[in-house]
């Protein structure tokens, strides 16, 4: 089978397309015929050198990717028949191997896919669609809130900006440029702010006319998010689920005194029934049309290049490889 190979550590140019063996299923284990793999910016991270969340880096060479969907074709012992064939997605945790044609993993970690979602919709809510109901746990949304969401147009911002405004509040997207704050718009954002203009934070006071936010769900840090927590009420609330930009906290304005700010580690997962029910309640709610993923499609061949775009932020929504 053809899959993506990571034998140094380093830029994206370290990841070659080449020809592996198949993969086979131990005991409790299947083979999926990968048909969409989710790239995330923590694979960036790992293929840098960079262990990240991770309590290990991946021993080289390694075949990055976490997130697969496709038909289960082959089953390890002491797995029920019944898989064969099916449409599934999955999560693989921390082993890697998604970025292939074939992948396998623990029969515990499939969900059948719903008949209305592809396979590549599918791996965005296994991944980023559990993690952003696993973020709203903390800090849920209400019609009396107004929620400013930073990277509004990227995987988890896309459905924060959706599930906010389902739950009624009113929402401000954050966006890099007029084509990622149209994209929030037409996502069925109240406004969409071009955070790369200086003005952006006069022009969402002029929109909200004095009243200020309050709930800001951070996962970009630096001073996109220093101006958004700083346009928080005193007893608002402030979400840290990442910090793509910069550090959570390197400069004054960051913090209001007052706010709730809540920074949330690799564990805010497990709460309110752990992962997999996050994981259903993720494909449940995109098979009934309540949150949409956006997707940005690559050919497996050329992850390089989605590593290299999602890392200069030219990708909108969830990064998916296509064998």
């Amino acid at each position: 089978m053809r899959a993506i190979r990571l034998h140094s550590f380093g830029p994206a140019e370290n990841l070659t397309h080449e020809e592996v063996p198949d993969p086979v299923p131990g005991p409790g284990q299947v083979r999926i015929t990968v048909s969409a793999a989710g790239v995330h910016l923590l694979d960036a991270t790992l293929r840098e050198g960079h262990r990240g969340p991770l309590p290990e880096l991946p021993a080289l060479p390694t075949v990055p990717g976490r997130e697969v969907a496709g038909t289960v074709d082959a089953l390890g012992d002491g797995v029920d028949p019944h898989w064969l064939g099916e449409r599934v997605v999955a999560h693989l945790g921390f082993a890697p191997g998604g970025y292939a044609e074939r992948a396998v993993t623990d029969v515990e970690r499939l969900h059948r896919i719903p008949d209305n979602l592809d396979p590549a919709a599918a791996v965005a809510m296994i991944g980023t669609g559990r993690t952003a109901l696993g973020i709203v746990q903390f800090a849920e949304p209400g019609p009396d809130d107004t929620v400013i969401v930073p990277a509004a147009a990227g995987g988890i911002g896309t459905l924060l900006v959706q599930y906010a405004k389902n739950a009624g509040a009113h929402v401000i997207g954050l966006a890099g440029g007029p084509d990622k704050t149209a994209r929030v718009r037409a996502n069925g954002a109240d406004l969409a702010a071009d955070y790369t203009t200086p003005d952006w934070p006069a022009k969402v006071r002029a929109h909200l006319g004095g009243r200020p936010a309050t709930i800001v769900y951070d996962g970009v840090g630096g001073a996109v998010a220093r101006e958004a927590v700083a346009l928080l009420a005193p007893d608002g609330r402030h979400l840290v689920f990442g910090w793509s930009a910069e550090g959570i906290a390197d400069g004054e304005g960051y913090h209001v005194e007052g706010l709730t700010q809540s920074v949330l580690g690799p564990t805010m997962l497990r709460k309110a029934g752990g992962l997999r029910a996050l994981e259903l309640r993720a494909l449940t709610e995109a098979a009934q049309g309540r949150l949409r993923p956006a997707v940005t499609r690559f050919p497996l061949a050329r992850a390089a290049d989605a590593h290299r775009a999602l890392e200069q932020r030219r990708t909108v929504g969830k990064v998916v490889l296509e064998p």
